[in-house]
This record gives structure tokens, sequence and C-alpha cells, in this order.
């Protein structure tokens, strides 16, 4: 299946074919999402794609498909697929895909858009039509072949498209097409206890990030698909297709085996089946195919299944540094009365490109067990130890070790590309006699520990460096010529770290002392030190990096740790610096209350003005004198996450009313997340406001001014055009379509070949008041350290009647 985003798969489709038929099932996603906004955290971007791979991953392992990527970078909404395939590089995104189609071989490709307008999204778009051309590039010998010295080529029998329909005359149309195959994804499967709806409901609810939490579906539910190439198919997608052993040579005993094997299978007695399954592999392993590979290692899978083998490989600590030890305790259990003996063992490392090398010391030969016949149910270890070798690379996600300044990743091994996560930086091999036939089996190394409200739970063994260096903020803002404080996080990984930090400075800049030393006595301990930088008298841009010397060895990275509930905590490692910005910016508001949404870093970005910012809890909303803040800020989709917003919607209309600013940032649709689509939100301002779906998805349109005399313009700051250069992204997204005339609108700009829209930020005075809505992106730019987005809103925020 493929398709543009994270969330763009149909889960129910993936459940029914790889929980319900047993189809080695995949999702594309050209994307991993990093330009959509985020509902559980502050983290944008490279940081949000992290967050959604692996929300993708917690999905497949309930849906039960595999999960595989393309380089493309979401940048964000496009309106058209020439500006999607244009930024992204049409032949390198199209060769991923092929890269993609190649190694997984598929019978049946899918679809999850049409490649026509009606897709709406660019991305979407780009997805079908590049997904169209690979179909048959992918069987193209003279199509990308740098890529035959890993792959052969591959035609799959045919390519379908899921049909979707966003109104009536579109699945009029959707119900006439000519070999339509519909495939009931509500179909209860008893085994499982669910229905591959249910599957799906849980599967997507696994998009958190996004609030994609969904209903566990009951009752019958069809999916369609039509024929787009290949073969028609007519009454199922594998129509015409081999889905036997017969597909290979020499499949046909094979197949006789193991379906013996299954006839005779007791849930209660496994181990029984064992004996078949070994009589299968001699000939499966003698079959030269890619299929028949995948298959062998499916079976030696199965053989650890009816053994209740227990391969377990932990690790003593969870974080190592390079030329460090790490000690790794092997362990085996036979829980099955199927005689099985531990014949060897090995450490493989991974090299970058996925695949391993060996390598690893026994610390100790004389464990219970050790080569022997493996007791029943009686664990049996093995101790070793494995020194980090000083040049080994930090555990960064792969898709992230190098810079990408354009809207594609940097990967320059072809066999990482399409992978969806980094491979373990150790991984166990554990070679097993199943009476006479050997197995090898592998897992990877693990931290294991007890977590005493969760639990047992497990953390990757990642690589990290001796000492951490972050720098908390990532943007410093100079609106004048004073000078300001910054903060270096250090952080140790081992004992007794200690050494100089010092920045490094553009031109121009100072800081005060040259220096800081620092001393961490033990692993984990922290400690921070401050500089005092003081900005050239003219405006300047540039970057500051810290640099930390421990050991004889300087280090600049910085690691942010990012854990949620629903998937293994993720580490990033980045450069340890912050954008520097000189600009002069007038603030007249001082005291700023600031109502959080669904998480923004718009608060630090007001304080980088020189503002005081508190953030209101829903206590403050209904209790508190809000008549001491000199303007207050509503954070991004608040209205759609904070019920006590709403609830509390007349004090802060009453706090206008006697003189007071209030600035409300964008909101979804009151329907986006399937509650009613009214596009109103209730009482969002003091008249009525309706909010739509348009945006502005180029950051370079021109802002035109309605009114070029328009107090919001002309002072503290003067706003001209050049204050809408180097914004990121886009303009602004979910704008008013209609709205009271007491509102006046400020600016105006559109996408090329649009009409202008004046919805994006509307001004009224309300009592002795001002009320502001803005569905400008602030939530990106001055995080970003856009100077004319903070002077736009400074003038917001000091605006008086």
């Amino acid at each position: 299946m493929i398709a543009a985003h994270p969330d763009d798969e149909n889960t129910a489709l993936l459940a029914y074919f790889a929980r319900g038929r047993s189809m080695r099932t995949a999702y594309l996603s050209l994307t991993r999402g990093e330009g959509g906004q985020n509902l559980i955290g502050s983290e944008q971007s490279d940081l949000l794609g992290v967050i959604r791979t692996q929300e993708l991953l917690a999905a497949r392992r309930i849906d039960g498909a595999e999960q595989f990527f393309t380089r493309a970078i979401d940048f964000g909404y496009s309106k058209s697929a020439d500006e999607t395939l244009e930024k992204w590089g049409r032949e390198k995104v199209l060769s991923d895909i092929v890269w993609a189609i190649r190694r997984f071989r598929p019978d049946v490709m899918v679809l999850r858009f049409s490649g026509t307008p009606r897709d709406g999204h660019g991305h979407h778009q780009s997805s079908a039509l590049l997904g169209k051309e690979a179909f048959s590039a992918a069987a193209d010998a003279h199509r990308f072949p740098e890529q035959l010295k890993y792959v052969q080529p591959w035609q799959a029998k045919r390519l379908m498209w899921n049909v979707f329909s966003f109104s009536r005359e579109q699945e009029k149309e959707a119900e006439t097409m000519p070999h339509r195959v519909g495939v009931d994804t509500g179909e209860f499967n008893p085994e499982l206890g669910h229905s591959y709806s249910e599957i799906a409901g849980m599967s997507r609810s696994m998009h958190r990030s996004q609030g994609m939490g969904a209903p566990e579906r009951r009752g019958s539910s069809m999916s369609y698909l039509v024929t787009t190439a290949g073969e028609p198919a007519e009454r199922d997608l594998f129509d015409g297709v081999d889905t036997t052993w017969n597909r290979v040579p020499g499949g046909g005993q094979i197949a006789a085996l193991l379906s013996d094997a299954a006839a005779g299978f007791e849930d209660q007695n496994p181990g029984k089946t064992i004996p078949l399954l070994l009589k299968a592999r001699p000939l499966i392993a003698a079959i030269d195919d890619p299929w028949a590979k995948r298959k062998l290692k499916e079976l030696d899978d199965a053989l650890a299944l009816c053994a209740g083998l227990w391969l377990d490989a932990t690790a003593d600590r969870a974080e190592a540094v390079p030329g460090s030890t790490v000690k790794i305790d092997l362990e085996v259990i036979n829980r099955s009365h199927f005689p099985i003996a531990w014949t060897g063992h090995s450490l493989l490392s991974n090299d970058g490109m996925g695949r391993e090398s060996g390598g690893g010391t026994a610390a100790s030969d004389a464990v219970s067990g050790q080569h022997n016949a493996l007791p029943y149910n009686a664990p049996s270890h093995v101790a070793l130890t494995r020194t980090v070798p000083q040049n080994e690379s930090y555990s960064q996600p792969y898709w992230l070790r190098r810079p990408h300044p354009g809207d594609l990743y940097e990967i320059d091994q072809q066999q990482l590309i399409g992978r969806a996560d980094s491979a373990p930086v150790l991984t166990a091999q554990f070679t097993l006699d199943f009476d006479g036939t050997p197995v090898t089996l592998s897992t990877p190394v693990r931290y294991r520990y007890i977590d005493h409200t969760e639990g047992e739970l497990t953390r990757p063994l990642v690589i990290v460096p001796p000492v951490a260096v972050d720098l908390p903020a990532k943007v410093l803002l100079f609106p004048n010529t004073g000078s300001k404080s910054l903060e270096v996080q250090l952080k140790a990984h081992v004992a007794d770290a200690s050494g100089k930090v010092k920045l490094d400075l553009p031109q121009g800049w100072k800081a005060e002392p040259a220096s800081r030393s620092f001393h961490l006595a033990e692993s984990g301990d922290e400690q921070t030190v401050t500089f005092t930088l003081i900005p050239p008298l003219q405006e300047s841009t540039g970057l500051v990096r810290a640099l930390a010397n421990a050991g004889g060895k300087d280090i600049s990275t910085g690691m942010t740790v990012m854990a949620f509930p629903h998937f293994p905590a993720q580490m990033v490692f980045e450069e340890a610096q912050a954008k520097l910005d000189r600009v002069d910016v007038k603030v007249l508001a001082r005291k700023i209350g600031y109502v959080m949404g669904a998480g923004d870093s718009v608060p630090e970005a007001l304080r980088q003005l020189g503002c005081e910012v508190t953030l209101l809890s829903a206590q403050d909303l209904a209790e508190r004198n809000l008549s001491e803040f000199d303007a207050i800020v509503t954070g991004v989709r608040a209205y759609n996450v904070r019920p006590d917003l709403s609830a509390n919607q007349q004090r802060l209309l009453d706090y206008v009313r006697v003189g007071g600013t209030l600035i409300v940032q964008y909101n979804v649709l009151a329907g986006f997340f399937g509650r009613g689509d009214s596009g109103q939100l209730a009482h969002i301002g003091p008249y009525p406001i309706t909010i739509s779906h348009d945006r502005v998805s180029v950051e370079e349109a021109p802002v035109e001014f309605p009114d070029p005399r328009h107090p919001l313009l002309l002072g503290p700051n003067r706003i001209t055009g050049h204050d809408f250069d180097g914004w990121i992204q886009e303009r602004g997204l979910y704008f008013a379509s209609v709205w009271d005339p007491r509102y006046q609108p400020v600016l105006e700009c559109n996408d090329p070949g649009e009409k202008p829209l004046a919805g994006g930020m509307l001004y009224t005075r309300y009592g002795k008041g001002v009320y502001i809505f803005s569905a400008y992106s602030w939530f990106r730019q001055l995080p970003a350290g856009v100077p004319g987005a903070y002077r736009l809103f400074a003038n917001l925020l000091g605006l008086k009647p």
C-alpha cells in the first residue's frame, strides 16, 4: 500500500490481509509526517518525524503490516503535485519507490489516492502518480540499474486504487467503476476475537500526535478497490496469483509437509509440530529464491515459537559511550520437551547499512547449559563483554545522520533507503541444534529494567557522547543592544567528567567569560553553566555553538530524549547550537498570560522579547484577576483541546471589554476530528467568526495590507513587506472565511493562482480593549527566529485602542 503520510493508510485493509489472510503486507509512506502539527508536545520538523515514525511502527505492531518510507520530507501542505515533485525531486522519490517494490516483491500494489486533484494535498496526488509509474519502472532493468547490485527487477501482478469519496457524486462515480472488488473489513475473526475494523481502530489510535483516536467499528464495513494497471481483478485482489508453494520450483513437497504440520498442530502441545517443520527446512533452504529465503526465516521463527524458546540478550546499561565496555548476559530457556542444544553464539554490530559483523568475547565459559542440551524450563546463561569502538557513531536515527538542506533526506547508502528505523547497535545470534538440525536465531541487545509503576520494561542499547552539551534556547532574540544570559546544559554519561566549555560566536558578538569549567562526578550528573552574550550594535544574524572539551575530546553534541507511553523512548543527537538574532523590536506589553493548547514553543519565544509569560491553568481562567496582564494569548488549537477555555470565554471577553488585549491563534474546524463539521467554533470571538480549511501554503506568498494605515502595522514597529521575508513552511492555516463586519482584516495573501484570503488576521475593538484573531503560523515562525514575525507579534501584544 502506497500513500504520502502517517495516517493516510487504510489500517482496516492492512489488518484484513496481514492478520486475516496471513499475507505479507506493508505500508509505504512517502514521508515521515514532519510538516504536520503536534498535539502531544512542542516537537516539530525532524523531531516530529521521529515521533510519527514510531507511531506508525506502533500501529503496524497492531495491524500486522510492515512499514517503509522514502527519503521525501513532509514540507507542509502543498496544493499541487507539480510543486511537490519539484521540491522532492521526482526521479529520486520514484527511485525510492522502485527500490521498495524490488525489495518487497509484492504480488499486488494498492494506491490510497488517485493521482488527480480530487486527492487535495499535492503529496497525496504525488504518491499515486509516482506509484503508477513505479509499477512498471520496477520491472524495467534500464530504470535505476544501480539498484540491481542488490535486487532484481520485479513486476507486480496488478496495481489497484483503494477508492475513497468526499461527496455523494464521487460515491456514485465509484459505484459504476469497472472491475471493482469489495473487501469486507468488518468481518469478525473468532481466532483474533475482533473484526479487522476493530483492529484498525486500535492501530489508527496510535497516531496520537495527530489526535487520531479512532472508534473500533463493528459490523460490515466495505472497502472497494479498482484495477489501475495490470491484469484486472474480478473477485479478489489475488485473482490469478499463485499464493501456494507451487510459485517456486520444488515447492510441492514442502507444501505437503507444511499442510500436515498445520493439520496436526495442537495448541496445548505445539512442540509436536517441530519434527515436520524440520523435515521441510532443508527443502526450503535449497531453493535459491528471495521468497523462499524469507520463508526459511519464518520457519525458524515458527520452530522457536513451537519450542517456547526464550532468547534474551541483556546489557548492563541502556547507554554506552565510545571506548567503554558493556557487559551482556545471554539467556536461553527451552520451555518444551523437544531436545534442543545451545551450540554457539556471537555478537553482531550494526555497520550502518543494516548489515552486521561478528565479534564478542566470552567472559566465562563455565556457565550451566552452554554448548549442552538445554534442560526443560531452566535458564542457561553466558556472560559476554563488548568494547565499543572509539570511533563508534552515536545512535542517531539513520535518516538524520547527515544535514538535509532541501526536502529530501541525504542517505548515501542504498541499502538503508526505505527502512523504517535504525538497526540495533548490537544483535545477539544464537546457534541451536534441534535434534541434529542447526538453526540460527537472533535478538537485539537491550537493557531490561524494572519500573515500580509500569513493571518490567526494556530499552534499546544506545551509543551516547561522554558528555552531552545542550543549549535549551534554540533562538536568542536581542531586540536591542542589551546583553543576555545564555545557559549551556551538560550531562555526563561517564564518571568524573571534567573540562571546559566555550562558545563559538559569529563576528561582532562577544561572550563573557571566554570559557567555563565544569566537573560531573557521576554518570547522570548534570550541570548548567552561564555565559553573558553581548550583541553587536547593528542588526545581525548568526549561529552560536557550544563546545565542551572533556578528556581531550571536543564535544558539541546535545541529546533530546522523547519519551511517550505509546512507543519506546527515542533519542536524537543535535548540534549544540542556537540562532542569534540582533533585530530592533519595540515591545510595549510586558506581562503576558498564555493559554497553552495542543503544545507549542510560543511562550518561550515571547520571553525572548523580554515579556514575563504566565501559563494560565483552568483555575487561573476561572478565578484569577486577568486584568494584571497586558495581553492574553491562546495557543494553537487551544479551543479544540481546552474545554476550560470555552467555559471561561465570557471572563476573557470581560477582560477585553475593560481594556485588555486577547489574541487567538489558529484552531481547527469543529469537525476535524469527527465531532460535527459546522465550521464555526462557538464563542471564539466577541462577534461571529466562521473558520474554514483555507490556508496559504507557500511561505513566500506576497502579503498585502488592505489598510496600510491600520494601527497594527504602524506601531510600535512599522511593518513592511520585508517583515514577511524568511518565513518557513507556510503563511497560515485555517483562516476565517466569513466574519462579522465589525472585524477589520489586517493582512491579505494567497497561494499562486488563487483568490486573495483576508481571513488570516482579524481585528476588532470590544469595549475598551482589543480582540485579534490570527491564523498565521506564529507557532512556526517565532520559535524559528523569524525577525519580522517577532516585530509584528510585538505589535499585536502591545496595541491599545
